[in-house]
């Protein structure tokens, strides 16, 4: 099942199976600017991710002496059980609670809300998170959202780059062969606020930021000056990543990160680590802004 709204700019559609935004079009132009998810590249358009980002460290996390099989990214992406629990002219909410099978994985009693709403030429992707069980909730949380590049036809991935606001100096964290963070870092913004994008970047997987400056970055072509900007002012954390001769890019807005690969699996330890009070909501968005 999918949902759809649309105002005078934008059309979006969400898939109730694991409430993943699956489509970003211009009411105008017509225009898609997401990913189409090819099967034979990668299947995904826009994963949720909750309550844990990337891979865990020998597949499970140790909680109160017990350990727990949390999947790789969490388990609201594609999962069928996602219910929609609202839909306005201008909002789709959908809800996962926990249950016996989250319970299973995850040792903790919750409410995950995730709402899609168009703001003019924004869709303003807002999460609620609350704690109903007794003690402190742990999680993190995350968005995944897989942008079209190039978005037209006369243009080449090479035409295109990010932009972030602020002047950055930063270096990616490598990833180890099994998902996990290690300790190597890479240089890859060296005084400058611009990313070039190209067919090689990613052959060593996902970009992992830690320290940014910036808290909104766009995809830009230098052709069409085609402009996608993500503000995540609620994220500290950023990945950038994109499957290898995929014509896409996904910018990731993280609460959290992969296991490092030195960790000790201890699920309070974790870095990045959300901790929540019992009776408590956490709330955390993300926007993205199409400008034709």
């Amino acid at each position: 099942m999918q949902y759809s709204i649309e105002n005078h700019h934008l059309k979006i559609t969400v898939k109730q199976t694991g409430a993943e935004l699956c489509q970003i079009q211009s009411t105008v132009t017509g225009k898609d600017f997401m990913w189409n998810a090819d099967p034979n590249v990668w299947s995904s358009y826009a994963p949720v991710l909750f309550p844990v980002i990337g891979a865990i460290k020998n597949g499970f996390v140790k909680y109160n002496g017990q350990q727990y099989a949390v999947p790789r990214h969490g388990f609201i992406r594609n999962n069928a059980n996602v219910t929609l629990a609202e839909q306005t002219t201008d909002s789709l909410t959908f809800a996962l609670k926990s249950s016996d099978e989250t319970l299973a994985i995850y040792p903790f009693e919750f409410e995950f809300r995730i709402t899609y709403k168009l703001v003019d030429s924004k869709v303003v992707v807002s999460h609620h998170i609350t704690n109903h069980g007794s003690g402190e909730m742990l999680f993190s949380l995350g968005g995944h959202p897989a942008f079209k590049c190039p978005l037209h036809d006369d243009e080449v991935y090479d035409d295109y780059y990010l932009e972030f606001e602020a002047v950055e100096t930063d270096a990616t964290w490598l990833l180890e062969k099994d998902g996990l963070v290690g300790n190597q870092t890479k240089p890859v913004l060296e005084n400058t606020n611009v990313l070039h994008l190209n067919s090689h970047l990613f052959d060593k997987d996902a970009l992992i930021f830690k320290h940014l400056i910036s808290r909104q970055v766009s995809l830009r072509s230098t052709k069409s000056g085609q402009v996608i900007t993500l503000h995540y002012e609620d994220f500290p954390y950023l990945g950038i990543w994109a499957k290898p001769g995929g014509h896409f890019v996904c910018i990731e807005p993280w609460l959290g990160i992969a296991d490092s690969a030195d960790s000790d699996q201890n699920f309070e330890t974790k870095e990045g680590i959300l901790k929540l009070d019992a009776g408590k909501t956490f709330e955390a968005a993300f926007t993205i802004e199409i400008n034709e």
